[in-house]
């Protein structure tokens, strides 16, 4: 019998597989009654240069636990084999464990569902091709530069994602344009040069996807807008008379906007995103040959290891191959610890505001005025005051009252709300206007008043006019109600208003650290912009109105807020970052941001945190602060790191060396250390317990004037003193890193709290500035006790 040398290759690599499983085959059958899930084997980077063998190996670890090879074909979902090893299957929970023991396999991991988590926002932070020697100008807009949006898919008919101007496929590509319903090879272009979609992981969990009603399409194609949304804001072209509904109308267009784009639809519109569908999505874009990916996904608290978290996985081999990766950080805010994505490999982006409001007058009877914010365009008779009522005295009657003020489900009279306007009240337990919307609308209200914790976040509701307030303004109307006899009100138009409104600050919803896995490590990163951002919309996104009845055509932009919008503004900040600078690391890259980033408006004011009164922000709203594009561009110092220092990351997280081991390619013994994690080479310092004190280090790269001299200056985190050793660093032609150390004590002798600071390398030209972050806690506190 004639056995070829690849077959031959393949049993050799699988020996050991099979010599574990022994006689498992006797129990094959009793293990397929037990119920079936999505596990995700992760076998760590890709052993083996070519893929086939790395898929061969994959189907016969299959094979050997199913008892065939067509059990095993049924079984397989995927096989990663580009950027890392590893496949996704139908399994049963023994199944799982079998395989989870088997030599080559460093973890398996039940599939997860993550949820999903603009234009003057650009000139807002200043990219714009009519600044001179600005971000723009100098990386040729992007040109150079492939953003892969890992999302809902594309609307590729958007004007936005048209090809005028775009210059030749890069020959480096290896994408593909991948059909499906409503898409076919014509949809992409020299603008969307690929195209994937990835559904085997949502429908192993949840059934196969009904796409005709004509909601969701099994193709790229975008049936949800987001991804659209998110893919237009990093590179959209640029389109004038842009607007949503007649509101924020100008110019949309993407930050990066002769970048191409190469969309990885993981997210459907029936909700979520299979973790084992973003893997593949991962595998193949290492393998296209992307130069950023955008990913606006993620799941919350509590977070999984990171050795066991796919999006972790896949963005740490995705940057062990040069590609940065750009996160959200979530939308939990304003709660601390609640930051998601917090892997030093990722950047986390956290949001904020810009400087254009949504003014919406309310009028009360006594000719009295209050301001509130809408997309109000005109629903109701505009010269009409209507009867206003409060959510909580026209309870139905087996409500509670304190739900009923909220507006919460089913809490409302239809009797007494009907045909007027009802005010309802934000509460820790209903935060959400939507809720109080539908409430108002099922009992035939005409009208909401919403009274929020101060917001610039405004929302839109096809169905009912609804005006976002806050709490003394929805008490002053109260204050009105209480003294009339007859309240009445009525709303004006909503306008748009540019320039009026202090910017930025970080957003209520944004989530904030610290991380809740690694509080060593600052996250989020950096905050761009995420409230009121306009962009492309998918005009099949259905929202839940009937859009024919109420007289609105498919809209194709929409006004979104969320950290999903403020990530893809770093991923196009990042790709023209790369179009200048295609040699640098994505720890160079996010360096660059963090160091450079500002902590003052552009009237000069410290940066406020929504949610609490004049708060000012910290690294843990914001990292290293608001996005500064142009400054980006010139750092002059960087902290560069590569996959060596992630494994030492790891190791000071206390994996295993198997684990390790097998997910790097490389032989890994954990050296035991306690400043393995303090001193990774970040561009911030963060000591979780400084107990008496403690000497972190840290190198820099110089990337500004060959000959520069950087001087020390500390601003000190309270209850701290901080020394700097060596104080001056002198860089030449001939000395281009230079490393120092920063010796940190404690002053306080109780429990602290954490305390902020900043350590800036100044040389005259440029300021790099590195957040110190400090939490003092007492030595040996529990042998005091």
């Amino acid at each position: 019998m004639y056995v070829s040398f690849r077959s031959l290759l393949i049993m050799a690599i699988a020996v050991s597989s099979w010599l574990f499983l022994g006689f498992i085959f006797l129990d094959v059958f009793q293990l397929a009654i037990a119920s079936s899930n999505v596990y995700i084997v992760y076998m760590g980077d890709r052993g083996y240069d070519e893929s086939l063998l790395t898929q061969d190996l994959h189907h016969e670890i299959l094979s050997n636990i199913l008892g065939s090879n067509e059990a095993a074909k049924e079984s397989l979902l995927y096989s990663y084999k580009h950027g890392f090893s590893g496949f996704a299957a139908i399994l049963t929970e023994s199944q799982a464990k079998l395989i989870a023991d088997i030599p080559h396999v460093a973890r398996v991991i039940p599939n997860k569902i993550l949820s999903l988590q603009t234009t003057r926002s650009w000139d807002f932070l200043q990219v714009n091709s009519s600044i001179e020697n600005g971000i723009m100008s100098k990386s040729h807009s992007g040109s150079g530069s492939i953003i892969g949006v890992m999302d809902t898919g594309i609307w590729p008919e958007s004007e936005s994602f048209n090809d005028k101007g775009m210059g030749e496929i890069p020959s480096h590509w290896n994408g593909i344009c991948q059909e499906g319903e409503g898409f076919n090879l014509s949809n992409c272009n020299r603008k969307i040069i690929g195209a994937r979609w990835y559904v085997k992981g949502y429908e192993a969990e949840f059934g196969k996807l009904n796409t005709s009603d004509g909601v969701e399409f099994l193709s790229p194609r975008d049936a949800v807008g987001h991804g659209t949304h998110t893919a237009s804001t990093a590179a959209g072209a640029l389109i004038r008379n842009a607007s949503f509904m007649g509101l924020a109308q100008g110019i949309a267009r993407g930050g990066a906007p002769l970048a191409w784009l190469a969309i990885y639809k993981v997210c459907w519109a029936a909700g979520g995103c299979s973790s084992a569908d973003l893997l593949a999505a991962f595998d193949d874009a290492v393998f296209d040959g992307v130069d950023v990916l955008s990913a606006s996904l993620g799941s919350s608290p509590p977070l999984s290891t990171y050795v066991d978290d796919v999006l972790s996985i896949g963005s740490f081999h995705a940057a062990a191959k040069g590609i940065s990766v750009v996160c959200s950080a979530g939308n939990s805010g304003p709660y601390p610890q609640t930051v998601i994505n917090t892997a030093p490999w990722i950047i986390t982006v956290a949001a904020s505001t810009i400087d254009r409001s949504f003014p919406t007058a309310i009028t009360m009877g006594n000719n009295q005025t209050v301001v509130g914010q809408a997309f109000y365009t005109g629903r109701m008779d505009m010269n009409k005051f209507y009867p206003i009522v409060y959510g909580e005295d026209i309870a139905a009657t087996d409500a509670d009252e304190d739900r009923a003020s909220t507006c919460d489900s089913g809490t409302l009279n239809a009797t007494l709300a009907r045909g007027k306007i009802v005010i309802c009240f934000q509460s820790r337990s209903q935060r959400s206007v939507a809720t109080a919307a539908r409430t108002v609308l099922a009992v035939q209200g005409v009208g909401l008043i919403f009274a929020q914790f101060p917001t610039k976040d405004v929302q839109f509701f096809f169905d009912i006019p609804s005006v976002l307030v806050d709490f003394v303004i929805a008490t002053s109307l109260l204050t009105y109600m209480e003294a009339s006899r007859n309240p009445v009100v009525k709303f004006s138009l909503t306008k748009t208003v540019i320039g009026q409104a202090l910017s930025p600050e970080v957003a209520l919803f944004s989530s904030r650290g610290p991380s809740s896995l690694s509080p060593s490590i600052l996250k989020p990163d950096i905050t761009a912009p995420g409230v009121n951002v306009l962009a492309s919309w998918s005009p099949a996104s259905s929202p839940d109105t009937d859009m024919s009845k109420n007289n609105i055509p498919p809209l194709n932009f929409k006004i979104e807020s969320g950290t999903s919008m403020s990530c893809p503004h770093i991923s196009g900040i990042v790709a023209l970052l790369k179009a200048k600078y295609p040699m640098w690391s994505p720890a160079a890259m996010k360096s660059a941001l963090i160091t450079t980033a500002s902590l003052k408006d552009e009237y000069d004011q410290i940066i406020v945190s929504e949610g609490a009164p004049h708060k000012q922000a910290d690294p843990f709203d914001y990292g290293g602060g608001h996005v500064n594009p142009n400054k980006a561009m010139d750092p002059g110092l960087i902290y560069d790191m590569g996959v060596s220092d992630y494994i030492n990351f790891l190791c000071g997280m206390g994996y295993n060396n198997s684990a390790i081991s097998l997910m790097t390619k490389a032989h890994t013994k954990c050296r035991k250390s306690t400043g393995l994690l303090v001193n990774l080479n970040l561009p911030s310092i963060t000591i979780s317990e400084l107990k008496k004190s403690l000497t972190v280090s840290r190198t820099v790269t110089n990337v500004g004037p060959v000959n520069s001299v950087y001087t020390a200056r500390v601003q000190t985190p309270a209850g701290t003193t901080v020394t700097v050793q060596p104080s001056t660093l002198t860089f030449n032609s001939t000395i281009k890193k230079l490393k120092f150390r920063v010796t940190f004590c404690s002053q306080l002798r109780v429990e602290g709290r954490y305390s902020f600071g900043y350590l800036s390398w100044e040389d005259g030209l440029h300021v790099v500035r590195t957040p110190l972050i400090v939490r003092t806690v007492i030595h040996d506190f529990y042998s005091q006790t």
